[in-house]
This record gives C-alpha cells, sequence and structure tokens, in this order.
C-alpha cells in the first residue's frame, strides 16, 4: 500500500479527526460525569445537615440526635461559638477545617475512594454543623476506564468502516484509471459501466465516458481528414511534380516556364483551397461552436455574399432574383453563416447555364428561419441526392469537368447548418434545376412534403 495515496491521506486525516472527536468527548463526559457525581454526594450531605439542623429545633440532646442509625455513614461535628460542643466519629475536625478552609463543600481524595466534607453555618445561634463521610465508593475511574477501551474499540471500528467506505468510492477512480491505460489512438472500445446511485461519482463517469467518444470521434475525424488530404492532394502534387520534371529535361524558353510556372501556380492554389476548406470542416465541434456564438444580421450577410460573386454573374448573364428578404437576427457563428450562403450560391452559379435566373428568399415563418436558393440548372438524379453532401463526391463528374471543385462546398455547408442545430433539404430534377432550403431552429422536425431530405 503507498504511503503517499489518496487513500492512506484521506484515511489518516479522518482518523485523526475521530481520535480528536472522541477525546474531546471523553473529557467533556469526565467532566460532567465528576461534577454530577460531586453534586449528588453534595446534596446528600447537606440534607443530612439539615436533617440535624431541624433535630436540634426539636430541643433534643445533641448526643441523643447523633446516635440516630440515620447518621452512621458520616462521622459529624457541632459547634457553637467555634466550641465543639458534639461529635459522632473520631475524625480530627479542627485539623480537617484548617484544611478545608473557607469552603462549605471539600471532597478529598481517597486511594479508590474519596471522602467528602460539608459545612452547615447557623449564623443566628452561632451554630456550625460539619458533616463527613469517608471512603466513598468513586465509580467515575471505572466508567472512565471502560469508557476509554470502549473508545478505542470505537476508533478502530470507524477506522475499519472509513476504510472500506473509501475504497468503494475510489472504485470509480479506480476504474477510470484502469480504463485510461487501456486507451490508445487505436482502440477506444473501453467504457466504465455506470454507478447505480446519481450522485456525483456517477457524474464523473458519465462525463469520461463522453469525453471517450469525443476522443474517439476527434480521431476519427482526423483520420478521415488525413484520408481525405492524401486523396484528394495526389492530383495537383502529381500535376506539379510532371511539370516539373518536364520542364528540367532539356532548356526551354522564357515563356515555356512562364507557362510550367501559371499551371504550377493554379495547382498549389487548388491545394491551398483544398485544406482550407477540410480545416473548416474540422474547427468547429458542437462542443465549441456556442462559443462562438454573435448576434447576426442574415440579411446583410447574405446580401455580402451575392455582391462578392458579382463577376460571376456578369461571366455567365446569370440574374439573381432576390424574391424575398427580411431583416433577421440570429445568435450564431458569423462565419459559417456566410459559408452556408456563399458556398449555395456558388454551386447555384456554377451548375446553371448562361442566361439563367437564381432566387433567393430569407425569412421567418413560425418561429422558424428558412433560407431558399433555387437555380435553373442542370438538376441532379434522384438517386444522388443522398451522396452530394459526402465530401469531394461530385455527381456525374465525367460531364463536369469544365467546373471547378473538390466536391466539398455542400459537404461544408451542412456541417455548418448542423452545428448551428438546422436542417437542410434538396428538391432537384434533371433538367429543370435545384431547389436547396436551409431551415435554422431547434424546433424544427417537419420537412416540407415535396423535398428529398439530404441525409
Amino acid at each position: 500500500m503507498k504511503f503517499n495515496s489518496l487513500k492512506i491521506r484521506v484515511l489518516a486525516w479522518f482518523t485523526s479527526l475521530v481520535a480528536i472527536i472522541l477525546l474531546v468527548f471523553s473529557l467533556f463526559l469526565y467532566h460532567s460525569l465528576n461534577s454530577s457525581i460531586n453534586l449528588k454526594i453534595e446534596h446528600r450531605l447537606s440534607s443530612t445537615a439539615l436533617l440535624i439542623k431541624e433535630n436540634i429545633k426539636t430541643k433534643k440532646s445533641l448526643s441523643h440526635i447523633l446516635k440516630n442509625s440515620k447518621y452512621r455513614l458520616y462521622e459529624i461535628a457541632i459547634y457553637k461559638d467555634n466550641k465543639l460542643i458534639a461529635k459522632r466519629g473520631n475524625t480530627d475536625f479542627k485539623k480537617l477545617s484548617t484544611k478545608a478552609g473557607s469552603a462549605e463543600f471539600l471532597t478529598i481524595e481517597n486511594g479508590d475512594f474519596i471522602n467528602a466534607y460539608y459545612i452547615l453555618n447557623l449564623p443566628q445561634n452561632s451554630i456550625k454543623i460539619i458533616i463527613y463521610q469517608k471512603n466513598i465508593d468513586d465509580k467515575i475511574e471505572n466508567i472512565v476506564f471502560i469508557m476509554f477501551f470502549s473508545e478505542l474499540v470505537l476508533l478502530m471500528l470507524l477506522v475499519f468502516l472509513g476504510s472500506t467506505l473509501i475504497d468503494k468510492i475510489l472504485f470509480t477512480i479506480k476504474s477510470i484509471t484502469k480504463t485510461a491505460r487501456n486507451i490508445s489512438v487505436d482502440d477506444f472500445s473501453s467504457t466504465i459501466p455506470l454507478p447505480k446511485y446519481d450522485d456525483e461519482t456517477k457524474e464523473l463517469v458519465v462525463a469520461f465516458n463522453k469525453m471517450i467518444h469525443r476522443l474517439k470521434d476527434g480521431t476519427k475525424k482526423i483520420e478521415r481528414f488525413n484520408s481525405d488530404v492524401s486523396h484528394e492532394l495526389k492530383t495537383p502534387l502529381t500535376v506539379i511534380k510532371g511539370e516539373i520534371e518536364i520542364a528540367t529535361l532539356k532548356p526551354r524558353d522564357i515563356s515555356y516556364y512562364q507557362a510550367i510556372l501559371g499551371k504550377i501556380e493554379v495547382e498549389a492554389n487548388q491545394i491551398q483551397d483544398i485544406i482550407d476548406n477540410l480545416l473548416l470542416l474540422t474547427r468547429y465541434t458542437k462542443e465549441n461552436i456556442k462559443q462562438t456564438y454573435k448576434l447576426c444580421s442574415l440579411e446583410s450577410i447574405l446580401l455580402n455574399a451575392i455582391e462578392i460573386f458579382d463577376a460571376n454573374l456578369k461571366e455567365k448573364d446569370i440574374k439573381i432574383d432576390i424574391q424575398k428578404i427580411e431583416n433577421i437576427q440570429l445568435n450564431a457563428n458569423e462565419i459559417l453563416i456566410n459559408t452556408i450562403f456563399s458556398n449555395l450560391i456558388d454551386n447555384a452559379i456554377k451548375y446553371s447555364p448562361n442566361g439563367k435566373s437564381i432566387y433567393i428568399s430569407l425569412y421567418k415563418k413560425d418561429n422558424h428561419i428558412h433560407f431558399i436558393i433555387k437555380d435553373e440548372g442542370m438538376g441532379i438524379p434522384k438517386d444522388k441526392i443522398d451522396k452530394i453532401t459526402d465530401r469531394f463526391y461530385r455527381v456525374d463528374e465525367s460531364r463536369n469537368k469544365s467546373i471547378k471543385g473538390f466536391g466539398l462546398g455542400l459537404s461544408i455547408v451542412k456541417n455548418s447548418v448542423e452545428l448551428h442545430d438546422g436542417a437542410l433539404h434538396v428538391e432537384s430534377k434533371v433538367g429543370v434545376g435545384s431547389k436547396v432550403e436551409v431551415v435554422f431552429e431547434k424546433g424544427f422536425k417537419k420537412k416540407p412534403a415535396s423535398y428529398e431530405t439530404v441525409k
């Protein structure tokens, strides 16, 4: 057993505290018992003295009074004007009075017994009655002896019970320690069974198990991130490597090198875009997103996002038709809200033929915030809708090679919407166009009847 362990420290504190409490209790009890016994003796002696006083009033002779069997346990002396006028017993009362001094009541230790001394003064007739009792059995010593061993046994019992209780309390901590030792990057399967009672240890176990799940999810995200990055970076890196190899085979003129560097720059920018998008997907979680919330104007964010794509719209002669837009405030992450609007507008522009229109609405209805964007593009086959939010997924990429992208936009949109407890719905028909609706509000559960929900 480790002497610096938590159990030993707690047990030492507990034992010390209990020992101090028992000691204080013992001293208090001893004092109380001792006072109680002295009071009892004093009361008995004073009662006897008062009884003698009453007998004196009857004018009986003092010798006759003192011979009464009621006083057989006591030695008695009666003084008048400081002169001894009657006595019972062999005690030297003069010497005893000198020892007692001015005290009316006094107890004197006598081995295993005590002697008691009491004086009753009768000033009206100058009489003093002294009662003295010898060898009073003092049971308090026996009580103290029994109490000492009883408390010793009690202390040992409490220490044992305390040790058992500490073991029970520390069982959860030991389980956490054991589970923590078994956790590794490759194994997050270990969890701690929940305790029976709803107490602090259960809260600790629940928090620890949740931490394991978060670590597991985080590791999966890292693994997926590594896989995605390695997969997507292969193509631009291969292109860059190939261009460099060709350029270094033999001397070239400046225009050729400029063309090569231009291609490398394009591929390098693609690598940067991929990394930025993947980092955005993994930056925020359910646990930290609310710490970044602030009151945002959705109308302002949307209009700014539309303005950014002004050049793209003019290039393809696409018209933005704002059907309805309301000034709405939402407590949210402004970066992710802007990302949602920007990616959906960008997708609508990319997949819309020249000369078409894009319809946008932003409004509040039944405590739900709705953002709808509808295009007249090529549309998405019904069997592909569930997959379009998967990372790096592109619908029929062989037919869309002219459209740049990595298949991360809708994945980012879905992740951003879910982080705000929202819902994303898509309705699309090939050759007609697509309609995407984002609904913000925790209470949103019912989807529009004609929509295909993106899972």
